[in-house]
């Protein structure tokens, strides 16, 4: 193989590898950013106004954690065309 050839076979090879390391960091850059935004901010709002976003204090008292589903009975025509 020529020397030519060889070398735009590797330079090809290069410009790869150096477009999915940049691609690498650059993605890296935006979840970080998307992640501390979104749930660090969330996070914040939340603790501000004291909301729990999930309960994890058990209760001794409670016999089940179930939590019934309140829906409002429709009348059965209603269901046929939804949408």
């Amino acid at each position: 193989m020529s020397n030519g050839k060889q070398f735009f076979i590797n330079m090809k090879k290069g410009q790869k590898d150096f477009g999915e390391d940049i691609a690498r960091l650059v993605n890296s850059a935006l979840l970080t950013v998307v992640y501390l935004l979104g749930v660090g901010l969330t996070s914040v709002i939340g603790r501000l106004f004291r909301k729990s976003f999930l309960d994890l204090k058990p209760d001794k008292n409670k016999k089940s954690y179930w939590e019934d589903l309140e829906l409002n009975n429709k009348n059965i025509e209603e269901y046929y065309r939804q949408f």
